[in-house]
């Protein structure tokens, strides 16, 4: 915490009024003056006195609603400022620092306070809001406090250097259901149930184990051995999706590396990848996420479990770019199995990379690739082996190039 202790204009004009009395009385013999000056010095040094005797603030900190920003939408920062006072106090005026990463408008009047007990500290509560601008981590303060004299003479500006730093969340896109796909994507309408028993009062029951999902269990079984039971016999599947976020330095800009929000290009790259995650969470897949080389970025994801998305899209607050370029792995992450929907979300984008992973299409029920900056002809080329391609522009409409592209084949986002 730092105090700076400068006077106002009227204290720098009260103090250069004084010395020219001192300096007349001097030159002229008028003792008047000389008692006025030392009257203008006592008042100031008064209204410095008053500043020190009637506030002292010790704490702040700050808190976000809600606990993460995102980008392109707002978040309440209330700070919380602890003051101890001894006389009644005049109003003043405060300002946080906000850094580059957010935007705000963080300053205003810091209320008068009634006289309290030495030691008796109050809480006084500031609050603004805040939007998102760039993602990654940003930390706000210092405040700023000052405050003034009865007089105006004197002004007492305190600086706490307690800095609070906000997690600033890639921006997340509502992007519309692959309705389209439903027979062969599969979702939530398509888990599957077996059940071998011939009905409900038949099934065998086992003790319930983590991991089983709560519409197994048996109520019956539960109530008679008063432990929770789950039906032996019903088997159920959960489709299954991938998001693929290529994260090859080579396919944005060497800034994709440096720092979170820092390229355009990966920053439509990272906000397309946590969109379709939302989405496909939301439809009931159980969805993972992996870099092109099939190196895991968030463990599986089930169906529906919106608190685990939340998680997934505040880590990738501070993701950023690798080394190297993987994309060309992509066909040996997938061979051999049969999966079902891939999302592939990759920045530069050639014809020569659709011929190189036109086998993964092959091994997916649904696959779909968005390309931040496609090149030629790559995007129909992709289409023609199999891809339902997008190209995504940072300023375009991500959910139009998903729908579009999941209907036609390919799609190009429009500004």
């Amino acid at each position: 915490m730092r105090r700076l202790w400068p006077l106002t204009p009227r204290g720098t004009g009260a103090v250069a009024l004084a010395v020219a009395c001192f300096t007349i009385a001097n030159e002229v013999g008028i003792v008047e003056l000389m008692y006025f000056g030392i009257l203008l010095i006592a008042v100031l040094l008064a209204s410095i006195a008053s500043l020190y005797l009637t506030r002292h603030s010790d704490t702040v900190t700050r808190s976000l609603s809600p606990d993460v920003a995102t980008v392109g939408r707002d978040a309440l920062v209330t700070v919380h400022v602890g003051v101890r006072t001894a006389l009644p106090t005049a109003s003043g005026t405060w300002r946080d620092t906000v850094p580059k990463g957010l935007s705000a408008r963080a300053d205003g009047v810091f209320p008068a306070l009634g006289s309290g007990l030495r030691g008796a500290e109050r809480v006084v509560h500031l609050s603004y809001a805040v939007t998102g601008v760039r993602r990654g981590i940003h930390p706000i303060g210092p405040l700023q406090v000052t405050s003034t004299d009865p007089f105006g003479l004197a002004r007492r500006t305190t600086v706490f250097g307690e800095r609070t730093p906000v997690t600033v969340a890639p921006a997340v896109i509502d992007l519309p259901a692959l309705s389209s796909f439903a027979g062969e994507a599969g979702g939530t309408l398509h888990t599957t149930n077996s059940q071998l028993g011939q009905g409900a009062d038949n099934l065998i029951a086992r003790p319930y184990a983590p991991g089983d999902s709560m519409r197994r269990i048996h109520w019956r079984a539960t109530a008679h051995r008063d432990e929770l039971m789950v039906r032996q016999e019903e088997q159920e599947s959960t489709p299954e999706a991938t998001v693929v976020m290529d994260r090859g330095v080579l396919r944005f800009s060497p800034e994709a590396m440096q720092a979170p929000g820092a390229d355009p290009g990966f920053e439509a790259a990272v906000s397309a990848c946590v969109s379709v995650v939302v989405r496909l969470v939301h439809d009931g897949y159980a969805v993972e996420v992996i870099d092109s080389d099939g190196a895991v970025l968030a463990e599986r994801i089930d169906g529906g479990d919106m608190t685990e998305v939340e998680g997934l899209v505040t880590r990738f607050a501070g993701l950023t770019a690798r080394r190297d370029d993987h994309l060309g792995k992509l066909v040996r992450v997938f061979a051999g199995v049969m999966t079902g929907p891939v999302v592939l979300i990759v920045g530069r984008f050639d014809p020569a990379d659709a011929d190189t992973i036109a086998p993964v299409a092959h091994h997916s029920t649904l696959a779909m690739l968005l390309a931040v900056a496609p090149v030629g002809d790559s995007l129909e080329r992709a289409a023609d082996r199999g891809w339902h391609a997008a190209a995504v522009d940072p300023e375009g409409d991500l959910a139009a190039a998903w729908s579009n592209a999941a209907e036609r084949g390919v799609s190009h986002a429009l500004r």
